[in-house]
């Protein structure tokens, strides 16, 4: 069975290693767990899973081996379900009546000798009663019903939380690195993003400086140094309004992450493509521009520069002068897009759209290749790779 978990893992494209696999290996023989799913479920993958995106691949194989999901109808069902186990987990969650009336039935094994009898014996769907599998009845198996050591069958959540096992499909939180993010994953991801140095006042200990001094002085020496900083400078340019009403949550999740990450971050907002000018408050947007030379001219060249927006617009909006569709605006915005590029070394395009459905829109062809094909999607694996190109 463990041989078996291992190379499906491997077919699933979860990087597990020969020696990681003997390390789950160790741990089992020197008794490092109980006997639980839970607890097995923990140490394996933590034993076998580097990468968080590759938890709900872990997860996938692991019910396909471990909870006999496609064991249903097997005459040896007892035997795929360890009765130590659920004996512990019915030890955590049913009352001591319960636990007697489970006693008066003849105990755990003769419960999964009954199931699997009744598997057998059923063809055909049940509602009702106290013994066939079926919905809404007192029988220990099923699912809609209650009984104090019911194991639920093809019921998508427990009614009374005592099933002591979820013959279900679990649902699981998909990590993938192909989906959008969530505020946690981005902060992950921009971390990638940094520069270590130690700046300011000397408040923080050096404690090996101290050991030194002390050593070579006779005396308790004391040294302080500057804290350590992310010294990385960011400016981005959040696309607002439109078509980008849709992706406004992830937009909020990478703004709140970037303010966490990079202490020194300025942002600002513009509407399909760059043009003259920009704004910081998006109900004042009319009143309050800033003119895009100004900001150009007031962040130096080492700045990282990214564009948030799905560049979704008439490609007369990026290439031509009078194209954006809220003002005239004098030069395209091809033309402001280059001076940016001019400007900063390193700069990168993060477009909320599935990278699938970019091929077709004409705009976003265009603004990639503007961007130098530094244009990523806002995945997981999107930002990563947009944070390794502004790093470079």
């Amino acid at each position: 069975m463990f041989m078996r978990f291992f190379t499906e893992l491997r077919g699933a494209k979860v990087p597990v290693t020969l020696k990681e696999y003997l390390i789950l290996m160790e741990a089992m023989d020197k008794q490092v767990i109980d006997r639980s799913v839970d607890d097995f479920y923990y140490l394996s993958r933590s034993a076998l899973v580097k990468d968080e995106k590759n938890i709900d691949k872990f997860d996938r194989v692991f019910s396909h081996v471990f909870k006999g999901l496609e064991k249903m109808d097997s005459p040896d069902l007892a035997a795929d379900i360890p009765a130590e186990w659920l004996r512990k987990i019915s030890e955590k969650f049913l009352t001591e009546e319960e636990k007697a009336q489970i006693e008066a039935m003849g105990g755990f094994d003769k419960l999964m000798e009954a199931l699997a009898e009744r598997m057998r014996e059923q063809k055909e769907r049940h509602e009702g009663g106290n013994k066939a599998i079926g919905t809404g009845g007192t029988s220990p198996f099923g699912a809609n019903g209650y009984h104090p050591e019911g194991i639920r069958i093809g019921q998508d959540k427990g009614r009374h939380g005592r099933a002591i096992k979820v013959w279900d499909k679990r649902e699981y939180k998909n990590l993938d690195d192909s989906v959008e993010l969530g505020t946690r994953n981005i902060k992950m991801a921009l971390r990638r993003l940094r520069k270590w140095v130690r700046d300011g006042s000397a408040e923080e200990l050096d404690m090996g400086a101290t050991i030194k001094g002390t050593a070579e002085k006779g005396y308790l020496d004391i040294n302080l140094r500057p804290e350590r900083r992310n010294k990385i400078s960011v400016l981005i340019f959040f696309d607002i309004g439109g078509s980008m009403d849709g992706h406004i949550k992830v937009c909020e999740e990478l703004f709140s992450a970037a303010r966490s990450e990079f202490k020194n971050m300025e942002f600002y907002y513009f509407h399909n493509c760059l043009y003259e000018s920009v704004w910081k408050d998006n109900r004042r947007r009319h009143a309050e521009k800033l003119n895009t030379w100004d900001i150009l001219h007031k962040f130096p060249h080492d700045y990282k520069v990214i564009f948030v927006g799905d560049a979704t617009m008439s490609p007369y909006e990026i290439t031509y002068p009078g194209g954006s569709v809220e003002h005239w605006n004098e030069e395209a915005g091809a033309i402001w897009m280059d001076r940016v590029s001019q400007i900063y070394e390193r700069m990168v395009w993060l477009n909320p759209t599935a990278e699938r459905h970019w091929d077709y829109t004409p705009s976003i062809g265009v603004m990639k290749q503007l961007m130098g094909d530094r244009m990523y999607p806002l995945t997981i694996d999107g930002l990563e790779k947009a944070m390794k190109e502004l790093s470079r």
